[in-house]
This record gives structure tokens, C-alpha cells and sequence, in this order.
């Protein structure tokens, strides 16, 4: 794969770097992966668990690299994705999450929970691990994401630091979080709560509080979060239509 290679020359050219990243030999992503947070967490039975879940699921792999080049575009990462592999916290929790995700739907409850608590601590985030993540999310910084159980990110969705979706508490069942649609930017510290619907594209102005449904690529802004009318800022690519 030409991101391992990438990430190896990076670390071959750069002996000071290597020396404080601090991986293991490794030949795979998953074995990446896991030489990647091993030294992250300083804990070599989360290293274990990482490269077990990627080397068990190649959709899994896809998805993170996606991540990872996404990242790297709409954040006009110095070094591309080998550099934002190795030095996004944000891509960091993702990928945390996206293993804590799977050990969940494969009903191992206990170990996804360990997962969460764990890399929580490290990246300074808190997401629950049945939340759902579609490819591509930009996580920027990470610190301070908060992710309730029934939350739905969709494809493509920008978040910058210090973002909850949450619950009011008033709800029960399986939509007590929000659903953030396709291609979604929220800025930083917006507070999202209930099972609320933000459409595709829209944006969330930071400090906003929403407490209910914004349309397809709809601005809100302020608290209580008002409606602006037309969404000014996209991270996804072009449709081209033949």
C-alpha cells in the first residue's frame, strides 16, 4: 500500500521524528495502525486490539485511509496523508472510534467500551462506540467531541473542536442524538442536541446551539440557533455531470 511506504520513508528521511513517534516495524496498515497507537497510548494491548480490527475487516482500512486523504486535503496538511496520518489527533480519535465501532456491532461490548475510555483519555474525546460514521469525516484538532450512542454522521461532514451531539434527556429509543447529513460543516464548540436532523451541507456556525432540524445546506448561527438561509461553505468535491 502506497500510504505504509509513504509513512516509512517519511520516517526513514526524518531520524528526530522517528525517534519521538517511536513505531515498531511494520509492513501493513494494520500493523501500522498498531505500532501507531501503541506508542500513543504507551499501552501495547490497545496496539494489539488496533491491528487485530484492521487486519480483520479491509472495509475498515478503506474507510480510514479515505479518512486520511480527506483530511489532508481540506486541511492543506503539510507532508500529505503520511504526515497527517502520523500527527492529526483528530484522525487519531476517528480511527479510535472506527475500531471501538466494530468490536460494538461484533457484540464485544466490554473490549469497545475499553477501547473508548482508553484512547478517550489520550485524544480528549468522547464518543460512544455504536455511533455511526460514515467515510471521510474530518475530525479538526478532535479535543473536546462529544458523541451520544444514537448519533448518525454521514458521508464527507467537517467538525471542528469542542463539538457535543447529545441528548436532551426528554427522548428515549433509537434516535435520541442527531443525524448529521451528508457533506455537513459544524464549527467549533456547537453544542447539537436531541434527535434532530441537520441537512445535507449545512452549516453550523460555532457556539451555535440546535435544538431543531436545519435544512439541506442551511446556516444556523447564534443560541438559540437561527436560521441564515443559504450554507456558504462546502469541503466536498464537485459533482461533475456528463
Amino acid at each position: 500500500m502506497q500510504l505504509v511506504r509513504d509513512v516509512q520513508d517519511l520516517l526513514a528521511e526524518s531520524p528526530d521524528v522517528s525517534g519521538i513517534i517511536a513505531l515498531t516495524p511494520f509492513r501493513t496498515f494494520p500493523e501500522m495502525a498498531g505500532a501507531l497507537f501503541a506508542s500513543l497510548t504507551r499501552n501495547a494491548a490497545i496496539g494489539q486490539t488496533v491491528t487485530s480490527a484492521y487486519g480483520a475487516e479491509k472495509t475498515l482500512v478503506e474507510t480510514t485511509c479515505y479518512d486520511i486523504a480527506e483530511t489532508a486535503r481540506r486541511n492543506f496538511e503539510p507532508g500529505g496523508p503520511p504526515a497527517t496520518l502520523l500527527f492529526s489527533r483528530g484522525v487519531h480519535a476517528v480511527m479510535a472510534h472506527r475500531v471501538a465501532h466494530k468490536l460494538w456491532t461484533d457484540g464485544n461490548l466490554n473490549l469497545a467500551l475499553a477501547i473508548k475510555a482508553a484512547c478517550g483519555r489520550t485524544f480528549g474525546t468522547d464518543m460512544h462506540p455504536a455511533a455511526r460514521i460514515g467515510a471521510g469525516l474530518w475530525l479538526d484538532h478532535g479535543l473536546g467531541f462529544v458523541v451520544g450512542e444514537t448519533s448518525v454522521i454521514e458521508e464527507d461532514v467537517s467538525i471542528w473542536h469542542n463539538v457535543t451531539l447529545g441528548s436532551t434527556l426528554n427522548d428515549d429509543g433509537p434516535f435520541r442524538h442527531p443525524h448529521v447529513g451528508r457533506g455537513a460543516v459544524i464549527g467549533a464548540g456547537a453544542i447539537l442536541l436531541g434527535g434532530i436532523k441537520i441537512g445535507a451541507g449545512a452549516n453550523i456556525g460555532a457556539g451555535a446551539i440546535v435544538i431543531g432540524d436545519v435544512p439541506d445546506r442551511g446556516l444556523v448561527v447564534g443560541q438559540k440557533a437561527q436560521n441564515r438561509g443559504t450554507a456558504r461553505i462546502s469541503f466536498t468535491k464537485p459533482e461533475h455531470t456528463s
